[in-house]
């Protein structure tokens, strides 16, 4: 197949190469007419240059359906056991956990916060050793470590057991969304970015269903070797993490030029779509300068930061909704099969949205409708004292969970360059957010917020979720008004003229909206 799809942009400079190791002295777009009023306007609104072909319908389009098919299942089985992992002991609480271990709700939410302080901690130097260890050493080495620790949480016998456990499974799954994110920067540019992020993290929402129904199963096992059916659902989930763990290193390859399933037309071909992108820039080697340079992004500092740590509050509410749905009435069987529709319609939902932003590069809108939804649905069960209704605002508030979290992730990956400045904004976004769910762990498991009305909790998750989209808003307004200023230089200026390796603060590179 002869991979040579004509691309509607003005030509590279002279010299610049595709090769097996991508050099390129520049970290901007190819050329922009700015004369041309339908693409200026497209630039300052952060569509970027307009490409008349749609990969799906052209010889390209099979080139990125092979690379789907080869690496989107494995980022997806990766998050979903993430997930799974991780909040499985939601429904071991509702099973028995907190119980037998005798716990208190203020020892449940220690042990929870046990889980995310390492978890904030690993994130960032998760990443930036992302790259020099390889993808396809690091994410298996962290599955494989962390299903043993998921195992390990089903034979504890007491709570500072549980405790251990859970500080290992929180700083081994610490990197690993992160890392997805900033690994599938190697293979896509950034147009295609939020299909594919929401692929992989609709995952969780199936998990947070699929887990429900695994579980109803599961606590029937009571008493199978003399072990409670909650500590089942640690053991058999857990085992399947480690031996999927162990196969997926045969599988993971560690970028396009390792990528085995492709020709060599198809690798050149992927690489020079990234280069056009100007989101793939082989750097030297790690600079600490990228890393500050990332942390002085505003759109990192003073607008995602509420943002982030709103996505994580909600995160944590998904976490919470079997304890809440308990708390609606339904005993502890019918609760985890109560749990799968608010997952199964926001796994729809969010795949829709995420076409629709990828489709029109809307990121930010999305956004803001995402939060808008929780907003909903926090509003509904705070107003509402029937079980039912509350139990319809879950649809609202899970489904606008599930759409926010990699709208946002991949919106954050969107407007960062080079690599190391991108892995450092990727990171430090979900420090922010894993400092959410801190505050959730107290707010929905703690005497902060009493159950079944989480009054205080709803609340604060409501007006998170009204900052959250006004947030949204003003950075959506900030990138439109750089994408302007940089069209305006463009008209004085060539790309000679500008100094190289400045990244995403070239007038060349279009901030996505």
């Amino acid at each position: 197949m002869n991979i040579d799809v004509p691309c509607r942009m003005s030509a590279r400079p002279q010299g610049l190469e595709i090769n097996d190791k991508i050099r390129s002295e520049c970290d901007m777009r190819p050329s922009l007419e700015p004369q041309v009023t339908s693409e200026a306007e497209n630039d300052i609104v952060g569509k970027g240059p307009i490409i008349q072909e749609d990969p799906a319908m052209t010889e390209g389009g099979a080139v990125w359906r092979k690379l789907d098919y080869h690496i989107l299942p494995l980022m997806a089985m990766y998050f979903f056991l993430s997930f799974l992992d991780r909040t499985n002991v939601g429904n071991a609480r509702v099973a028995g956990l907190q119980k037998d271990l005798g716990m208190s709700n203020k020892q449940y939410s220690i042990a929870l916060t046990v889980t995310y302080v390492p978890y904030i901690v690993f994130q960032l130097p998760s990443n930036l050793i992302l790259k020099a260890v390889g993808p396809n050493l690091l994410l298996p080495t962290m599955l494989t470590l962390w299903g043993v620790v998921t195992v390990l949480q089903g034979v504890v016998k007491s709570y500072s057991g549980f405790l251990a456990c859970r500080f290992f499974l929180g700083l081994l799954e610490g990197g690993l969304f992160p890392g997805l994110v900033l690994y599938l920067s190697y293979f896509y540019p950034r147009y295609m970015m939020n299909t594919r992020v929401t692929a992989f993290f609709s995952s969780a929402s199936l998990s947070g269903a699929f887990s429900g129904i695994l579980a109803y199963g599961i606590i029937h096992m009571d008493g199978v070797g003399n072990r409670p059916g909650w500590s089942w659902i640690f053991i058999l989930e857990g085992l399947f993490t480690f031996l999927f763990g162990v196969f997926s290193f045969f599988l993971f390859p560690r970028s396009v030029d390792n990528s085995r399933f492709l020709s060599p037309a198809e690798k050149e071909y992927i690489k020079e779509k990234l280069l056009e992108d100007c989101d793939h820039k082989e750097e030297e080697g790690f600079s600490w300068s990228e890393v500050v340079e990332a942390l002085r992004l505003p759109q990192l500092c003073w607008l995602f930061s509420i943002v982030a740590v709103y996505q994580e509050l909600t995160e944590c509410f998904r976490s919470f909704s079997p304890s809440i749905i308990q708390g609606l009435g339904y005993t502890a069987a019918d609760t985890q099969l109560m749990s799968v529709p608010p997952y199964a319609v926001a796994c729809v939902v969010a795949l829709i949205a995420s076409f629709v932003s990828d489709r029109y590069r809307c990121r930010g809108i999305v956004c803001v409708v995402s939060v808008l939804l929780c907003a909903i649905g926090f509003a509904i069960f705070l107003g509402s004292e029937s079980n039912q209704i509350q139990y319809g605002s879950l649809f609202f508030s899970v489904t606008g969970a599930c759409m926010a979290a990699p709208t946002q992730a991949t919106w954050n990956a969107n407007n960062a360059s080079p690599q190391t400045r991108r892995a450092t904004v990727i990171a430090v976004g979900f420090v922010f957010s894993n400092g959410g769910g801190i505050l959730a762990t107290w707010l929905l498991g703690g005497s902060l917020s009493p159950a079944p009305r989480y009054t205080e909790a709803t609340i604060t998750l409501l007006v998170f979720s009204l900052l959250a989209a006004l947030m949204c808003g003003l950075n959506m307004f900030y990138l439109r008004m750089q994408n302007g200023k940089k069209a305006e230089r463009r008209k004085t200026m060539s790309r000679e003229d500008e100094k190289p390796g400045i990244g995403n603060h070239s007038s060349w590179y279009i901030y996505n909206l």
